[in-house]
């Protein structure tokens, strides 16, 4: 009897117990402690940059003038002048920290009623936000003898500081919350302790091996900071659900009758296939960000990519393994009320779902219409959606001290916080044209010529934001260096935001095609179809773009953004959008490969197409469900963490998953599939020397009739 890969990887686990949990208690642990041991290499400014931003950064890297992180402490008071013995205090209780270099006297307000006090954090300024705690102990302890004036403070490293204590945070959080709540779903779908305590496990391994692995690598690609949390966004989401389409499966086929040893072969052959086609669909659908020309979308992709691989490996080896040697004790701890597995009439049957789908079968059209405008309703909002880098005073809400801090010292000194940098390389730093060219130049800030390098910085104010920055690079810099011969870029705050986004828009065509052709390549693949392959695309693409139209409602317009806890910050983080279509595309390949396999199996038995709809969407349906139930749950739990980016990406995230398994799997999916009829399944002639990807249990004849057990032998 011929099995496909996933049959044969099953049974050889299943054969070769001891070797299979062995050795991937082995792996784990081996990651684990070598990635550890290795330790995360993040990405320099230069690396994170793009366009002028990331050249004018990288002048500087080359040069050896990395830039000290600078901090920015306003004292402000009732009446002009009565800021001065506090400002003083501030100036002599920072010098005394021995942490600071550069402090500049301080600098008073147009009205004399604001004071801004300049510093910068000796050494490096990557590891400046480690060693800013005596300087923020300094600058309290003066804040706290005088409650007549007001003391805030800006800077890289207390706010690099800030975002690392609220990540570590958030990041235990988002493990502490995720995981119980996974755990709580899966009780409620097994209705077993060792059943649902299988997936958790199984997938909180594959994130440690994972976040080794990846350690491993950012030797080679940097990352970026946030990258950890993502991964365990996906992998812990992923790896629950993939043991969860396997053991369903495999309990499904043990109450209708099959023994243990069929039963998994089966699950193996059907479940452990479309846990390799959805997991290869997630990872080349990854790929496409290693096109957006951005080191931190190449670094997501990595990540996530090193995830799901190992996620989808535990699911096909050690799982089919573990459940060989558990038999029946996987029913061990049964919860009263829950436990149903004997109950095969609520098995098939399908419960809701079987409602549900009696209406849209018998209506389609409606159904069809009616769906399709509820998800165009939600995406209409997206069309005003606007993306920017959101600087650390958004990303931490209006009310916390720090972005407090930052909109008090930028209404005071406007163009303080986040200055235009000017970057200028020239063979001759100090040719006479150049000379003459700093001294032209309209508005220049203090210029920092560094002679031995070639290389001179200028700090130019923005008070007119985007509209000053253009005008700053095409007009002021043009006049100023025209026919110098020298190199001029612009860097900064808001000009590192700019070039990100304008590379983004560049970059977005080619992923998006990208991931486009490869999943109508593969679900054409698979199914032999190219109906199923344009219909899986145009069902992704709704879904996307209703999450798009919830996240700018929501983050960029503030609609119901209270509710969760978050506020309107009027723009979605510009990494936010390519990287929930990525990741959309290829999580919502889990389910739909997984629903439409069941629902080409009942037809390859010879049931007509709405009949196999209805019968494959219903033995679907739980797994379905709380697959989703749990995805929705862990994007939720990042939804409520304290950083902006990650609000948008787990709301953006969960809304989508939500409605691809509801809307679109219940509603739209069959129903379209209704109206085109047998047109589901035509195969292009140029097709039709394919190898054929079985769809049904293995060796099951065209009527369903009962798998021969002569061979089976999994137990050993």
């Amino acid at each position: 009897m011929r099995r496909n890969l996933a049959a044969r990887i099953g049974v050889w686990s299943a054969h070769h117990r001891k070797t299979a949990v062995l050795g991937w208690l082995l792996f784990v642990v081996l990651a684990t402690g070598i990635g550890g041991a290795s330790g995360m290499v993040e990405m320099s400014d230069a690396e994170n940059a793009a366009g002028d931003s990331a050249r004018a950064e990288q002048i500087l890297d080359d040069a050896g003038l990395g830039q000290p992180a600078g901090e920015l402490v306003m004292v402000s008071a009732a009446k002009a002048g009565d800021w001065r013995s506090a400002a003083d205090e501030v100036s002599a209780a920072i010098g005394r920290t021995g942490e600071v270099a550069n402090l500049a006297a301080p600098v008073p307000s147009e009205d004399g009623r604001d004071a801004l006090i300049t510093f910068d954090l000796k050494g490096d300024a990557a590891t400046a936000p480690d060693r800013v705690q005596p300087v923020l102990d300094a600058v309290s302890a003066v804040r706290a003898d005088h409650p007549g004036v007001t003391i805030h403070q800006f800077g890289e490293a207390s706010a690099g500081k800030w975002l690392g204590d609220l990540l570590s945070e958030d990041f235990k959080k988002a493990e502490f919350t995720a995981v119980p709540l996974a755990l709580g779903i899966l009780l409620v779908a097994f209705g077993a302790v060792v059943a649902a305590l299988l997936p958790v496990g199984l997938a909180l391994t594959a994130c440690m091996a994972a976040f080794g692995l990846l350690s491993l690598a950012s030797h080679q690609l940097h990352l970026f900071q946030t990258t950890y949390s993502v991964m365990f966004l996906m992998g812990f989401a992923v790896g629950v659900d993939y043991c969860l389409f396997y053991l369903r499966r495999e309990r499904d086929e043990r109450a209708a009758g099959r023994d243990a040893e069929t039963a998994l072969r089966i699950a193996a052959a059907t479940s452990g296939r479309a846990v390799l086609v959805s997991g290869l669909t997630v990872m080349v659908a990854m790929a496409g960000m290693f096109l957006s020309g951005l080191m931190l979308f190449k670094g997501f992709a990595l990540a996530t990519i090193i995830v799901v691989f190992v996620a989808m490996l535990g699911s096909v080896t050690v799982l089919p393994a573990l459940l060989s040697w558990l038999g029946d004790r996987i029913d061990a701890g049964r919860v009263p009320f829950l436990n149903r597995r004997g109950n095969r009439r609520s098995r098939t049957s399908g419960g809701i779902a079987g409602t549900v789908l009696r209406p849209v079968l018998s209506r389609p059209k409606v159904f069809a219409i009616a769906s399709v405008v509820v998800l165009l309703a939600l995406a209409a909002p997206a069309l005003g959606m606007k993306t920017e880098q959101l600087g650390l005073e958004k990303q931490f809400g209006s009310d916390s001290q720090l972005s407090v801090a930052y909109r008090q010292i930028s209404e005071s000194f406007p163009g303080g916080p986040a200055p235009a940098r000017v970057v200028v390389k020239a063979d001759d730093i100090e040719a006479p044209a150049l000379r003459k060219a700093f001294d032209s130049f309209d508005g220049a800030g203090e210029v920092t010529v560094h002679r031995a390098q070639n290389v001179a910085e200028i700090e130019v104010p923005l008070p007119d934001g985007e509209a000053g920055l253009s005008e700053l690079r095409e007009a002021r810099l043009p006049a100023a260096f025209e026919g110098t011969g020298a190199q001029v870029y612009v860097t900064g705050e808001l000009a590192g935001s700019v070039d990100f986004n304008d590379q983004l828009k560049r970059g977005i065509v080619p992923v998006f095609a990208f991931i486009t052709v490869v999943t109508f390549l593969l679900m054409l693949f698979c199914f032999r179809s190219y109906v199923i392959a344009v219909t899986a695309i145009l069902l992704n693409l709704l879904s996307v773009a209703a999450a798009y139209g919830v996240m700018a409602a929501v983050f960029q317009h503030g609609w119901g953004a209270s509710l969760i806890g978050s506020e309107g910050v009027g723009a979605i983080e510009s990494w936010i959008p390519l990287f929930v279509l990525v990741v959309l595309f290829g999580l919502s390949m889990d389910y739909h490969v997984f629903v439409v396999s069941r629902i080409r199996e009942a037809r390859d038995r010879g049931l007509p197409t709405r009949a196999a709809i209805d019968e494959g969407i219903r033995r679907t349906a739980g797994a379905v469900t709380g697959a989703a139930a749990i995805m929705v749950a862990v994007f939720a739990v990042f939804g409520t963490l304290s950083m902006q980016d990650m609000q948008q990406m787990g709301v953006g995230l969960a809304v989508a998953v939500l409605l691809d398994a509801t809307i679109v799997r219940m509603v739209l999916l069959p129903s379209a599939m209704a109206l085109l009829g047998e047109r589901n399944w035509r195969t292009p002639r140029a097709l039709t020397r394919l190898p054929s990807l079985e769809h049904g249990e293995p060796g099951t004849g065209p009527a369903g009739a009962p798998v021969s057990q002569a061979s089976s032998g999994l137990r050993g």
